[in-house]
Order: structure tokens, then C-alpha cells, then sequence
């Protein structure tokens, strides 16, 4: 695996909306650093439900973006859904929390998957894509970083599967809002999930 586009973005706003978002990210040719708090020079807007050390970096891989592609029936430019990361030969339906990925000195390890947005529509462009990226069950990946380092487009990427608890990322998008069974619950908390997921799951006990 190799990171194929590193992309950030700046405050803007999307035709139609009042509000400035981050979405719009677009592949930089440089290497950029990446600390606790994610890719330096990178916006993020929406404070409450983006950004933070659990949703640090956003990632997709490029089998999914190859499928969302087809799906489109148009190409998918890196950024398209507002990813930071895309890495060659990763499927987002096999990827699990806790799973990390290694790029250089950048370690970043899995916390939970992306969930779709208003936001996400509109820069689509198609009202009902929250719905159809949700059947998709592709959803993107939300990770916390470990280690901080600078990567580029061309960076080798190990990846290292989680030893433990498997929450795969299509799983978590589909019992987003949901209460768990004790024993999902139990297994959810055994892996590293966002901390803000956690903090709800251990109310519920």
C-alpha cells in the first residue's frame, strides 16, 4: 500500500449555503505534517461533529473511491468526499477499529467511521446521498494519530489489522444512533472507538 493523495482544504462556502465548511479539500504536492490534531493548514468548520484527536485525519481508499466512481458513473478527484488521506488497495468495508496504518513516523490508528451529512450532499450535489452513501455501506475512515509525521503522495503504507474486538467500519455506520446488545456493547468498548462514542456506550450500561 502506498498513500496515493494527501489533500486539505480551506473555509468556504458551498453554492446555496450560508454557513463555510471544510470539504472542500484538494490533493497538495508537497509533504504536509500531520500531528495529534491532524494536517497542518487543513480547515475544519464544524467543530462538533469534525476534527478533534479521534477524527484527527480522514481517510479512503482507493478501492472505494474506484467503487463510488462507477457507482457515480464520473471520475472521483481525491478530496471529493472531504478525506484527507487516500491509500492504494484499501477497502473501507474490511477495515476495522484499531486497525492502524503506518506511514513513515505518521501512525495513525482507527476510531470510527465517517457518517454522512447534509454537507456531504450538497457537495455531491445529489439531496439523497446521505441515504444512498448509507445502503452503500463504504463508509470513510476516521482516525486519531498516534505518532505525528509528515507524508506525501508516493508514501509506503504498512497496515497493521487490530489483535482484538473487530468493529468493522460498515457495522459502525449502521448501528450509528442505535442502543447496542450488552454483548455488542461490551465488544465496541473493547476496541479504541472515539472517545465520544465510548463516553455514550458507558452510559447505557
Amino acid at each position: 500500500m502506498k498513500i496515493l493523495a494527501v489533500c486539505r482544504g480551506s473555509a468556504e462556502k458551498l453554492p446555496g449555503k450560508s454557513y463555510k465548511t471544510g470539504i472542500n479539500k484538494h490533493s497538495v504536492n508537497s509533504a504536509v505534517l500531520v500531528d495529534a490534531a491532524g494536517l497542518i493548514g487543513d480547515a475544519v468548520c464544524n467543530r462538533k461533529h469534525h476534527g478533534g484527536i479521534d477524527q484527527a485525519v480522514y481517510v479512503e481508499g482507493s478501492v472505494t473511491l474506484d467503487w463510488w466512481s462507477a457507482e457515480l458513473g464520473r471520475p472521483i478527484e481525491p478530496g471529493t468526499f472531504g478525506e484527507n488521506i487516500v491509500i492504494s488497495g484499501l477497502d473501507n468495508r474490511t477495515v476495522c477499529v484499531g486497525d492502524r496504518l503506518i506511514a513513515g513516523d505518521l501512525v495513525l490508528e482507527v476510531t470510527s467511521a465517517r457518517i454522512p451529512c447534509a454537507t456531504l450532499a450538497a457537495k455531491i450535489g445529489d439531496p439523497k446521498f446521505v441515504k444512498r452513501y448509507t445502503l452503500a455501506g463504504r463508509p470513510g475512515i476516521y482516525c486519531r494519530a498516534l505518532e505525528p509525521g509528515s507524508v506525501a503522495a508516493g508514501t509506503p503504507v504498512d497496515y497493521l489489522p487490530f489483535d482484538g474486538a473487530k468493529v468493522t467500519m460498515p457495522e459502525m455506520m449502521a448501528t450509528f444512533g442505535s442502543t447496542l446488545s450488552a454483548e455488542d456493547r461490551a465488544r465496541y468498548l473493547a476496541a479504541p472507538i472515539h472517545f465520544k462514542l465510548r463516553a455514550k456506550m458507558m452510559t447505557q450500561g
